[in-house]
């Protein structure tokens, strides 16, 4: 998810005709954070995802809506982050 918002607000700050520097400007944001939110490597909040959004005069919801890159979400697994699955025992 990282990536993507990260890939979501280069491509519409490219869009935008916006440098980093420019956009760091008009966001509030400092142009290293924003270096490292498109690298995907930050994980924004929700408040800085709305923020982002205002300053590039787009909908919150394009900073994380799927840009085909990433191909199909990975499933999410039951057990908890470990990655282990979990079955229910055999009859008794």
């Amino acid at each position: 998810m990282r990536r993507l918002v990260g890939r979501n607000v280069r491509r519409i700050r490219l869009e935008k005709g916006l440098t980093q520097e420019a956009f760091a400007e008009r966001s509030g944001f400092s142009q290293q954070y924003l270096s490292s939110l498109e690298r995907g490597r930050r994980n924004p909040t929700i408040v800085t995802l709305f923020e982002l959004a205002s300053a590039l005069g787009v909908s919150h919801v394009a900073l994380v809506a799927p840009d085909g890159e990433s191909g199909a979400a990975a499933p999410l697994r039951r057990g908890g982050r470990s990655g282990k699955t979990t079955t229910a025992p055999k009859g008794p």
